[in-house]
């Protein structure tokens, strides 16, 4: 295909469905090259690719299992031999509710797959390029409010992910690139509320009547932004969940 000229090039990854496939659908809109990394639902994905492409924007698919070391070195592989360079990483997959899962695998995916697909990103990133991770309020506050019992392995996990990209961000900036953490109160509609739902259906009927929350539209809005806003490196955009967000609450 080559390199989309004058175009971004953005990597999304479990852009599938939910969020990532409405952000992609968002910046795509916005003009930039988006690819649609799928773990095993490669008609969805592709669905979602030729949606776009109708539209007039510009998408391409990318299968692999992030918490796989080898698929992720081949999916940067494939996407930089293809078109150069990498210019915005969105780290939207993320697991631990799914049936059967190992023991180990909310901190696999959430935590070793992110800072890896970061390490092999990085040297194929330009000055200016930007990281975004995504995460939940109840991963975000970990250790600061209260957490459903079903969702405590992904929030704790998702939560030493983001310390250990937030520890990244030193070595980031030697290379111009910033890192950009978006976080939500539960999203309306993504399969992990499902999933909850299934487990603690009162987990999220007290979320639902502390506030409404938030639709995966306004949250993946917020995530194509964090793609260009002018904050500083390390900045958390904050949707939904007032009663998180105090004063002494809001910081990293």
């Amino acid at each position: 295909m080559g390199e989309p000229a004058g175009q971004r090039i953005v990597l999304i990854t479990g852009a599938s469905r939910g969020i990532g496939a409405e952000t992609a659908r968002i910046l795509a809109a916005r003009g930039d090259h988006v690819i649609i990394n799928y773990r095993e639902k490669l008609k969805r994905a592709k669905t979602i690719a030729d949606e776009i492409i109708a539209a007039g924007g510009s998408a391409s698919t990318a299968g692999a299992d992030i918490s796989d070391e080898s698929a992720a070195r081949t999916l940067i592989e494939t996407v930089t031999q293809e078109f150069g360079r990498l210019d915005v990483l969105i780290l939207n997959a993320s697991g631990g509710l799914e049936r059967n899962a190992a023991p180990d695998y909310a901190m696999s995916i959430n935590r070793d797959a992110q800072t890896r697909l970061v390490e092999l990103a990085v040297p194929h990133m330009p000055s200016g390029s930007r990281i975004v991770f995504v995460t939940s309020h109840q991963a975000h506050f970990h250790g600061r409010k209260p957490v459903p019992a079903d969702y405590e392995p992904i929030a704790a996990s998702k939560r030493a992910g983001e310390d250990a990209l937030r520890a990244m961000i030193p070595t980031l900036a030697t290379r111009g690139i910033t890192l950009h953490t978006v976080s939500g109160d539960m999203i309306d509609g993504t399969i992990i509320v499902q999933l909850l739902e299934r487990r603690n259906p009162d987990a999220v009927s007290a979320r639902r009547d502390n506030a409404p929350l938030p639709t995966i539209t306004e949250f993946a809005t917020a995530v194509a932004e964090a793609t260009t806003s002018p904050a500083d490196s390390g900045h958390t955009v904050y949707i939904g969940g007032p009663d998180y967000l105090t004063a002494d609450q809001v910081s990293a």
